[in-house]
């Protein structure tokens, strides 16, 4: 069964400006969906920030296995109910591959639970990416490093929760070094950063980019079905319990009754 991949761009610098339109005439959530449905084995859709609910309705999500995310200028235009509805679903199974500037999109800092800031500089430097761990499936297929000769850096510190996995380094022209390939679990889901992406610079036609994008929505799919459970918090009686009890002391809740959430 193919993987269902979902990109979700936020398609705002493609309309306003003249030089990210010449390299991404379609729009950088197509490019990027054509990278990744490249070898056949994952069926990829988009969405864009401009859709009712930024094309991310409840519908859309559930049939989903993967959601690809770039965006940058409307960080915060981006609605709340629409990052807890992506949130949900990560905790329930789905992956999450955030891309570049989506750093600071709410849905991942939400996630991370951190500022998620670092350095950065617009100069069109030499980025030299160096697989770390090189076992890593994300990784399968590239070589030791591999470089692009324009993007933006991004520098340390980095302000996110020590990786699960970091699996890419980058060294800039101007000597700075950054965590550019980094894995999380939250609940069920996978999620993987991914720096490179600047939208002035041509990205995402680099044929290693293309590659760890369709690695990663492979490592990311979920594994089994939805985990809906993981939202329950159930008040277990005490007939219910492992081993016999005997109820004592003063409570809050009637038996059977919701906690506070």
């Amino acid at each position: 069964m193919k993987i269902r991949a979902l990109v979700w761009g936020e398609n705002i610098h493609e309309q306003e400006d003249e030089i990210v339109r010449s390299i991404y005439p379609e729009g950088m959530h197509t490019t990027i969906a054509r990278a990744i449905a490249a070898d056949g084995d994952i069926d990829v859709s988009t969405a864009v920030f401009q859709q009712p609910e930024h094309g991310l309705t409840g519908e859309v999500l559930a049939a989903t296995d993967v959601l690809v995310w770039w965006g940058h200028k409307a960080h915060r235009q981006v609605d709340d109910a629409v990052v807890e509805r992506v949130a949900e679903r990560v905790w329930e199974g789905m992956g999450l591959i955030v891309l570049h500037s989506g750093h600071f999109s709410k849905i991942f800092k939400r996630l991370m639970g951190t500022p998620c800031s670092l350095k950065w500089r617009e100069a069109g430097e030499r980025e030299r990416i160096w697989v770390v761990n090189p076992r890593h499936a994300i990784a399968e297929g590239l070589p030791e490093h591999f470089e692009l000769e324009y993007e933006e850096m991004y520098g340390e510190p980095f302000a996110v929760p020590e990786p699960l996995e970091t699996v890419f380094i980058s060294w800039f022209q101007g000597g700075e070094v950054f965590r550019s390939g980094v894995t999380y679990r939250r609940g069920a889901g996978h999620i993987f950063y991914f720096r490179p992406g600047h939208e002035t610079y041509p990205t995402y036609h680099d044929a290693n980019v293309a590659r760890v994008l369709r690695n990663a929505v492979r490592w990311a799919r979920p594994q089994g079905a939805a985990l809906r459970s993981i939202h329950n918090a159930p008040n277990i009686p005490v007939t219910e319990a492992l081993e016999p009890i005997v109820e004592r002391g003063p409570k809050l809740h009637k038996p059977g009754e919701e906690g506070y959430r």
